[in-house]
């Protein structure tokens, strides 16, 4: 039987990637509910949103008579909440967005989430599922070189960001065993493949090198962090939102660390075959490698212990680090409309022109 899944933040990097995943591989129906703020692009959308199952709404879940009126009109089985503010480098700019949307957005959803379920017959009750979609953040960092983050991990974020999504992850924690909503919870490595905003590593690495602009690495650039290839990323949610046991937590990572230096070096690699017309005066794309001073509280390295999920719910990623990468570098090669719209902001008037044909 077709289920109702609302999906926040369906309009971002990974929300984009879940309602594609959803439309094109099941005959359930989504409500996508997203504010649209910098990082929001319909264009993402394209290819299935003309499909009788899919309707967009923006809201936002900072306000939550919009978010009561939402849930109660669609009726969801499933709620996957991945709305968020997701960059480290503007938490630490500016913090206050991510406090409002991470934390009271999120206990927002679980208040509108609990009056709701508390109205479903016991049938449905059985169906319902809040799936909260986290970071691998929270946990901080690890010191060897061979640990690795269990859902046992104790939290000690590093950031602003991280520390908001750490209360977040609490708060659906408390909601579980005190109110007994049903949720299930995800932490994630790093999310890497079509449609990621440009002012992510490894976008920003494609786009600066085809421009030849400088390279920028954090640091000495040894920074370590495990890849998840997006569309491995969607499978895997929307297998623990229909599949999870309630109250659990599942890790999901790419079995792909590396350090921040050799994810830039790849991709050089790849350009150099997939697009060897270079800008004027590049001899290599390496050579546009430049290292800038440090992320402040930068964490040293992340790293996913991703068996409980493969055991339980039988998911483990399909693509490599380097199968991965070549398809996101061909991607950008392939799409120059989507990201330049984002580059020069025309992606905003685009989503305000398919918001009002709503």
């Amino acid at each position: 039987m077709a289920k109702k899944i609302l999906v926040t933040g369906g309009a971002g990097f990974i929300g984009s990637a879940v309602v594609r995943h959803i439309i094109n591989s099941t005959n359930d129906y989504v409500l996508n509910l997203d504010k649209l703020t910098y990082a929001g692009c319909l264009a993402s959308l394209n290819d299935i949103d003309k499909s009788p199952r899919y309707k967009f709404v923006k809201a936002d879940i900072c306000n939550l008579e919009q978010c009561k009126l939402i849930i109660t009109e669609f009726q969801p089985d499933i709620i996957m909440h991945l709305a968020a503010e997701s960059h480290v480098d503007r938490s630490i700019d500016g913090p206050k967005e991510f406090i409002d949307t991470n934390i009271i957005g999120t206990y927002n959803l679980l208040e509108v989430s609990r009056e709701y379920y508390q109205s479903l017959n016991a049938d449905r009750k059985n169906q319902f599922r809040f799936h909260h979609i986290s970071t691998d953040e929270v946990y901080g960092d690890l010191e060897g070189t061979s640990d690795l983050f269990t859902e046992e991990t104790a939290y000690a974020p590093s950031s602003p960001y991280s520390a908001s999504k750490a209360s977040s992850d609490h708060l659906v924690r408390a909601w579980q065993r005190t109110f007994n909503l049903p949720t299930v919870i995800t932490n994630c490595s790093n999310n890497y493949g079509p449609y990621h905003f440009p002012e992510k590593l490894i976008p920003l690495t494609i786009l600066n090198a085809l421009k030849g602009k400088p390279l920028p690495i954090y640091g000495d650039g040894k920074q370590i962090r495990d890849w998840l290839f997006v569309e491995d990323h969607a499978r895997a949610l929307l297998l623990v939102a229909t599949t999870g046991k309630t109250g659990e937590t599942y890790n999901i990572g790419g079995h792909n660390e590396k350090q921040n230096i050799e994810v830039v070096k790849t991709i050089c690699k790849h350009l150099e075959e997939l697009a060897p017309d270079k800008p004027k005066d590049i001899s290599m794309y390496a050579d546009l490698i430049t290292y800038v001073t440090d992320r402040a509280g930068h964490d040293v390295r992340y790293a996913i212990d991703a068996s409980k999920i493969e055991k339980e719910l039988g998911w483990k990623p399909e693509e490599t680090f380097d199968s991965g990468l070549r398809k996101t570098v061909q991607w950008y090669l392939d799409h120059p409309s989507w990201w330049q719209s984002i580059l020069d902001g025309s992606y905003q008037e685009t989503n305000q022109q398919l918001v009002s044909q709503l």
